[in-house]
């Protein structure tokens, strides 16, 4: 099996969407696709939906599942729109149901169900999922969220927020039920642990110090160079290290709008009487 990654990136949201397949039967995955959201006019568009389906279709691949790393809370999902487009089935770790149940309090939700059901599959760690010809391993990896995980295809790992590039580090934990106690663990035990010349996909780039775009590293680059996280960093400096700098740290910008939409699966509150949508945003003091 010889397996190819391509790559989108998002600018508004520095996030990468991959596309991963088997060049030879064509059988596919993609993993963390975006809805374009303006938040000004509260506008969502498609383009980097479009710009997936494109590719999909240019190279005539079978996309079997498209796989989100977590409930992401600086972009909204496409997920639901690349699901009707390329009947596909979305799935996740099983630990959604955590940020579920944390979530719908905080917006008060009450008719949201809190079981996972707005996906079409939820994975346990471990699980080997099928797509064709291709087997993706699922690794749970919480700390930036309770609900994380990695998939691991082939010698390829995509890490979504838990390990950034090496000059960059790794995701934030200040989240509801974040925790830089369990990232350590979930990068120090388990991602460190596969080996060295395994390929590390990232889930954003934000690009310090104006460099050029990238997303790929490896296992061995990040325990040698990881400016936050390297093998021998111990768990109590990184956790002082990860904490202290959460708090320098504002809300990501579309955090209110992405997490009650990528909570319910993608899906975009029900509309109302006059045909129209409305997000809720809590207003504290």
């Amino acid at each position: 099996m010889s397996v190819s990654v391509v790559a989108f990136f998002d600018k508004a949201t520095y996030t990468l969407t991959y596309v991963v397949f088997d060049e030879k039967t064509l059988d596919s995955i993609v993993i963390d696709p975006v809805l374009n959201y303006d938040p000004a006019s509260s506008k969502i568009s498609y383009e980097s939906v479009n710009e997936v389906e494109k590719f999909v279709s240019d190279n005539k691949l079978k996309v079997h599942y498209i796989l989100e790393t977590h409930a992401h809370a600086d972009h909204l999902t496409g997920a639901v729109e690349l699901k009707k487009r390329l009947n596909a089935k979305v799935g996740i770790g099983k630990n959604i149901t955590a940020v579920q149940d944390v979530f719908s309090s905080v917006y008060n939700l009450k008719n949201l169900n809190c079981d996972g059901s707005q996906f079409d599959i939820l994975l346990s760690e471990q699980d080997l999922l099928n797509a064709g010809s291709l087997e993706v391993k699922t690794l749970f990896t919480p700390g930036h969220t309770p609900a994380c995980s990695s998939y691991i295809i082939g010698d390829n790992v995509f890490t979504g927020d838990a390990l950034f590039m090496p000059d960059y580090g790794t995701g934030r934990c200040d989240f509801p039920s974040g925790s830089a106690k369990e990232l350590y663990h979930s990068i120090h035990e388990k991602l460190y642990k596969l080996p060295d010349d395994y390929k590390i996909f990232t889930g954003h780039d934000y690009q310090p110090n104006s460099r050029e775009l990238m997303y790929q590293s490896t296992i061995g680059e990040s325990k040698k160079s990881n400016i936050q996280l390297k093998n021998n960093t111990t768990e109590d400096e990184y956790i002082k290290f990860r904490e202290d700098r959460d708090k320098t740290l504002s809300a990501p910008r579309l955090l209110l709008p992405s997490i009650q939409v990528n909570i319910n699966g993608g899906e975009l509150p029900e509309a109302e009487d006059n045909n129209v949508s409305y997000l809720k945003i809590p207003i504290r003091e």
